[in-house]
């Protein structure tokens, strides 16, 4: 075998007895858990946005955006509930690239994935106790989860995760929403196959123990268009998008079922300028449909405090160092714009 033990990973306990969430933190923690899945519930008419960089790169940068959404959560807080995407976890086509802060905790020096694992945790501790919006991240790995669970309000599993049985089963055993994206290939089948498995009991082994899980009823679905066999982007939020899936979810007896659209990835070919375009078309959708109205509740956008990216190492502030993202700016007038028309 051609396995390198370079350093053993901190456990969990050891990582959250370092870097510890406050009685008053783990307060407002249980506030916004409970917010924000009453509007999966329908006990709220709420619109929410998961919004923020491509991937968490730098904790000042990060922070400041996240503090910034808090003043602007203040201005819509009546129509949007915002929760900031603070991932730390980059998926890789080929494996080569950036693979987010839990790798690389200087994305300019060699990986040290012990140190990441501190380094993830401060960064959302911080941006929640500056803020108080407890932020959403990407569960690439399942066996991450519990550096990070007593801080995350929304969970996310990717286009090339959701097929996964260990990502499903551990989706299982959460108790705050998961939206699963449909594959690359498009296939709805795949994705709703993946939230029934997630609102479902299972048994299974996680973290060397073997567990047993109740079910998540707020596993949900994430559309992010899709990739024809040529490579083309093929968006799957137009109207008719929408109501297929909205019907399709009818047909199934699935709890709570709600539909969140990523306005970036294939649905916009990575044209990061296309979201709000893209935004503002499924909100006027929804607004034309009872169906869709009850039934798309919220939106995934990349933005970040300057607009586009950026190569690693040109270190501008606040720029993604992966995909294209929103400016501040447009960001803000795009929030501000779907409080009024949502």
């Amino acid at each position: 075998m051609s396995f390198d033990y370079i350093r053993e990973i901190p456990g969990p306990d050891e990582v959250k007895q370092a870097v510890p969430l406050s009685p008053d933190m783990h307060r407002r923690k249980l506030e916004r858990d409970n917010e924000i899945r009453a509007i999966f519930q329908r006990e709220d008419d709420r619109f929410f946005l998961v919004i923020g960089p491509c991937s968490a790169d730098n904790e000042d940068a990060v922070c400041e955006y996240v503090s910034r959404l808090a003043r602007l959560q203040e201005e819509v807080r009546e129509r949007i509930v915002l929760i900031p995407r603070i991932y730390t976890n980059k998926p890789r086509t080929t494996g080569e690239g950036y693979k987010g802060m839990v790798h690389q905790p200087d994305p300019l020096k060699q990986p040290n994935i012990a140190e990441g694992i501190f380094a993830i945790r401060k960064m959302h501790v911080r941006a929640f106790a500056e803020s108080h919006l407890s932020a959403a991240d990407e569960m690439l790995y399942p066996g991450n989860l519990p550096y990070l669970d007593d801080l995350l309000s929304y969970v996310a599993v990717g286009a090339r995760s959701v097929e996964n049985q260990q990502h499903r089963l551990t989706v299982s055993g959460m108790d705050v929403p998961a939206g699963m994206k449909n594959p690359t290939s498009g296939d709805m089948s795949v994705m709703f196959n993946s939230i029934y498995a997630g609102q479902h009991a299972h048994v299974f082994i996680y973290n060397q123990w073997e567990v047993m899980t109740s079910g998540n009823p707020f596993t949900h679905a994430i559309l992010r268009g899709a990739v024809d066999i040529t490579g083309r982007s093929i968006p799957n939020y137009h109207f008719e998008n929408l109501m297929n899936v909205a019907q399709a979810y009818m047909q199934r007896t699935l709890a709570n079922p709600v539909i969140v659209v990523d306005t970036n990835h294939a649905n916009s070919d990575k044209q990061y300028q296309e979201q709000p375009r893209i935004g503002l078309e499924v909100v006027q959708s929804r607004n034309y449909s009872g169906l869709l109205k009850d039934m798309v509740r919220g939106l995934m956008i990349e933005s970040y405090l300057v607009e586009g990216a950026q190569k690693i190492d040109e270190n501008i502030y606040g720029k993604s160092i992966t995909d294209a993202c929103l400016g501040w700016k447009e960001t803000a007038s795009f929030v501000r714009r779907l409080a009024e028309i949502v």
